[in-house]
């Protein structure tokens, strides 16, 4: 019969360590030893600083108080992510969380605008949605419940915040919970010589670690998934071309946007992050078509303010494991696969594995249908992802350089074939399954990176051109106003702070 685990190893801290380990100890309750592994003497990638809103889910299994985790990360609010010159140079539009407009009968409301936009009638999608508008003019404020017929009453939002603050956040609220840390440097990984199982991990100290189910924390090295196990790892590159990052910091502004920034160069993106304290930056690059120096100076020269940090270089392979549940493993964050942080997701992934992990959680049999299932879920996650991330590569329009010829000219995976000529067919777009990206998230980009689509759904002339506009143009009001009564970004998390430090006094 089989019997319950009673230790769980977690190699590796950073984010995905140490939100494995809070979440773990909050929901098993104490009923499993949970241990930690981690070496001082080797630093984590923190380019993971922007979120999208399943992140408070997260949180909220975590009952954490949203107050005391924005300022224990130094977090602001997130409403989207605004695209630069990726379309054609000059274009800009946002990829806003939440609602387009609302719906008018059958119709969502993207296929009306189409109509009106092609007469000539109407501005830019942006203008019909609360999240895109005011992610333009930097405001923000959470969901007014007390106003449920208003577009104010549904705010989805997110955050940006430190990455290497949030992992010490978590270690606190873990260790806090019965999670031990053990601090050291796995030199050595102890396997059952029949099935291959992970029995211990060896420190370079000489004590050893002995579990029986590990979670693989460890990064692009993947020390147990692939250094141990020999998993395999399937690289997208062709799909993905960029290979670097450079990441740097610089110190805050006045004004704070409410919107992560994405950045097209001639040979990859830019990210702008804004903290309370200070501004993550970033290249993402492909080193096919520049050089490391290059990237860098391009980087340095495009930034808000004066570096307050040295460079960071990374080099990474776009892709994922054969298999993220092998044996008694389960590679998570960086060790399962990579995908650069273009729409954000690397931090989702991290919670999504936690999640699915708990939902299959095994017993010492280690049932292979279950670890057959949490690999195919895992599977489709990280294609639909993908496919999401290449859309953006695929549709666009750029003349400047060859990075930007080979990602149009580049065949992409059948399914984002199909959608992408759905979509330029007549506007239509259908979410496939549990995807993780939601219908408007699809449309804003691809009309964002100028899939027009030929012609509307025919059923939006069941309404006269008339009703139409009045309907188009009462959204667009209706919007503006509400953003207009919105605070300003910055002033939103002043008055937060005040007021959790009179709370605190009291």
């Amino acid at each position: 019969m089989d019997e319950h685990l009673k230790n769980i190893v977690i190699v590796g801290g950073g984010s995905a360590g140490w939100m494995v380990a809070a979440l773990f100890a909050k929901l098993l309750e104490g009923r499993y030893d949970i241990t930690l592994v981690e070496s001082d003497e080797i630093s984590t990638v923190g380019v993971g600083e922007a979120t999208i809103p399943a992140i408070k889910r997260f949180n909220s299994l975590l009952e954490l108080d949203e107050a005391d985790f924005l300022f224990g990360t130094k977090a602001t609010f997130k409403l989207g992510i605004e695209f630069r010159d990726w379309g054609r140079i000059g274009d800009r539009y946002v990829h806003g969380f939440g609602k387009i407009g609302h719906d008018l009968g059958w119709l969502r409301c993207h296929q009306y605008w189409l109509k009106m936009f092609k007469a000539g009638k109407v501005p830019p999608l942006d203008y019909f949605s609360i999240n895109t508008l005011a992610a333009r003019e930097a405001k923000f404020m959470g969901s007014a419940r007390d106003m449920p017929d208003s577009p104010l009453s549904e705010i989805a939002y997110a955050y940006h915040f430190d990455a290497g603050l949030y992992a010490a956040y978590l270690r606190a609220y873990a260790e806090k919970r019965g999670v031990k840390r053990v601090e050291g440097k796995v030199i050595d990984v102890v396997q059952r010589p029949d099935s291959g199982f992970i029995d211990a991990v060896c420190l370079e100290s000489g004590y050893a670690v002995s579990g029986d189910l590990f979670i693989d924390c460890s990064g692009f090295r993947g020390l147990l998934i692939e250094g141990a196990l020999k998993t395999g790892y399937e690289s997208w590159s062709h799909w993905l071309p960029c290979d670097r990052a450079i990441a740097v910091p610089t110190g805050s502004v006045a004004r704070i946007e409410s919107c992560t920034r994405s950045t097209a160069h001639p040979a990859g993106w830019q990210w702008r992050i804004p903290l309370q304290h200070r501004i993550g930056n970033g290249l993402v690059y492909s080193s096919a078509h520049l050089e490391a120096e290059d990237a860098e100076a391009l980087l340095l020269a495009n930034l808000d303010g004066q570096p307050i940090a040295d460079p960071l270089h990374v080099r990474f392979v776009p892709g994922k494991r054969n298999k993220t549940w092998n044996g008694n493993c389960v590679a998570v964050g960086l060790a399962a696969g990579f995908l650069e942080p273009l729409e954000s997701t690397s931090l989702h992934m991290i919670q999504s594995a936690a999640v699915r992990l708990l939902g299959l959680f095994p017993d010492d049999g280690f049932n292979q249908a279950d670890i057959d299932e949490y690999n195919r879920q895992t599977d489709f996650e990280f294609t639909r992802v993908r496919d999401f991330i290449i859309l953006h590569y695929k549709a666009n329009e750029r003349t400047d350089s060859a990075f930007w010829h080979d990602a149009r000219d580049m065949d992409v995976p059948d399914r984002l074939a199909a959608k992408m000529d759905l979509f330029a067919s007549r506007g239509r777009f259908f979410r496939e399954a549990d995807e993780l990206f939601a219908e408007e998230s699809w449309i804003q980009v691809m009309l964002g990176q100028n899939i027009i689509p030929g012609t509307y759904d025919p059923l939006v002339d069941i309404k006269s051109p008339e009703a139409i506009q009045d309907y188009l143009r009462d959204v667009q009001s209706v919007i503006a106003r509400c953003v207009e009564a919105m605070p300003d970004h910055a002033k939103f998390i002043a008055a937060l702070k005040s007021k959790a430090s009179s709370l605190s006094a009291a």
